[in-house]
Parts: C-alpha cells; structure tokens; sequence
C-alpha cells in the first residue's frame, strides 16, 4: 500500500477530514491530504514535542497557521484543541502522523482511529 492510502484511509472513515504522514524526523513529508500543508516550522515542533513537549506546553501546538491548545504531550502521542476542531499526531516507528478532525465529530473517536492506525505501523516496524 502507498503512504498516501493510509492518508486517504483516515480521511475515508469521516471523523479526520485532513491528514499527514511525514518521516518520524519530521524532515521528510511522505502523504497528505490535498487541502493539508504544515509548515516546516510547525512540523519540526510537533517532532521535537515527543522528547520534549516544553515548548508546546508554552505556546501551544500550531497547524495550518492556527493555535490549538494543548491537551496531550507525551513520547507518543500529542493532541490538540482548538474550538470544536482538534488534531492528533502520533508517532510511530519511523512515522509520524498528524491529522486533524472537525466540528461535529468526537475527540475520542478521532482519536481512536489514528491511534489505531499508529498501532498498525507499529506492529509492521514502521
């Protein structure tokens, strides 16, 4: 399977609408959603927040441009908050993956999905 389907996949279950797969480096963007572009800056802090979340935990966790406020940070899994929208990013193996679910749709339930496909990744050493 492409990295891109496992994008494509998240989007398809209807509780992510846009999502990420970039190297577990955060240096290297490997699929996303057409409508989903982080900055570099902003990759580059969500990676850093598995290790050391200090910085997240100060100025909250950015995407797209726009401040989500910071519920989680830990070595695996970091989520946001911003209104009724959130975002999701674990880190896997080799992988991180940042996804983002709208207003009408459950934190947990996005939550479940992504983590459930970070635990896939996992199990076949990516």
């Amino acid at each position: 399977m492409s990295w891109q389907a496992y994008t494509d996949n998240l989007v398809a279950t209807g509780k992510i609408d846009k999502a990420a797969l970039y190297s577990g480096a955060g240096d290297s963007l490997w699929a996303q959603s057409s409508n989903f572009q982080l900055g570099q800056d902003e990759i580059s802090a969500i990676a850093k927040g598995y290790s050391d979340p200090s910085n997240l935990q100060a100025h909250g966790l950015h995407v797209q441009g726009q401040k989500y406020f910071l519920l989680r940070a830990d070595e695996r899994s970091i989520y946001g908050k911003q209104d009724a929208e959130g975002i999701v990013a674990v880190k896997t193996k080799q992988a991180i993956l940042i996804a983002h679910y709208p207003a009408g749709v459950v934190a947990g339930e996005a939550t479940t999905v992504v983590e459930k496909l970070a635990d896939y990744l996992i199990s076949v050493n990516y």
